[in-house]
């Protein structure tokens, strides 16, 4: 059998050659899109929101769901954005007081929801406290009554 001769340095310097060459990507260059191409989905969803005039809706969306970025983390524990209504953001507030404090820096607090979420409308702020429960329960109520203490002596 005949052996052959391989010659180490030339094996090695082909390894290194054709193992550790980088392929350059070309550029990325604007795209120019022909009738019968994809279209990107970013275009697509884009065009979408134009058209159906959804930027405020989507504004009004990322403020309610970045609320604790938006008004830090000491008011967003206590409050909680109900809905907008004609420029007017209703916030319930876990307690009346945090409603009275609130309304003390309105314009600050508009201020900045207005900087921190562009798009969503924001004229003015109403806050509210807790809710009361209702004392009426089941399908017969006596209207003007004064609900279960109606009874009390």
């Amino acid at each position: 059998m005949s052996e052959k001769k391989v010659d180490l340095a030339l094996e090695l310097f082909r390894s290194y050659k054709t193992g550790f060459i980088k392929k350059v990507k070309p550029p990325v260059t604007e795209r120019t899109s022909t009738p019968g191409d994809p279209t990107l989905i970013s275009d697509v969803l884009t065009d979408l929101v134009s058209d159906r005039q959804w930027e405020s809706g989507l504004a009004e969306g990322n403020l309610f769901a970045q609320w604790e970025k938006v008004v830090g983390s000491d008011i967003a524990t206590h409050t909680t954005p109900i809905s907008i209504l004609d420029g007017v953001l209703l916030i319930q507030c876990s307690s009346t007081a945090w409603a009275t404090q609130l309304q003390s820096v309105h314009d600050q607090l508009v201020a900045t929801i207005s900087s921190s979420a562009p798009g969503a409308l924001v004229e003015s702020l109403r806050f509210t406290g807790p809710t009361a429960p209702s004392w009426k329960k089941g399908i017969r109520t006596i209207r003007g009554a004064r609900g279960p203490r109606d009874t009390y002596g």
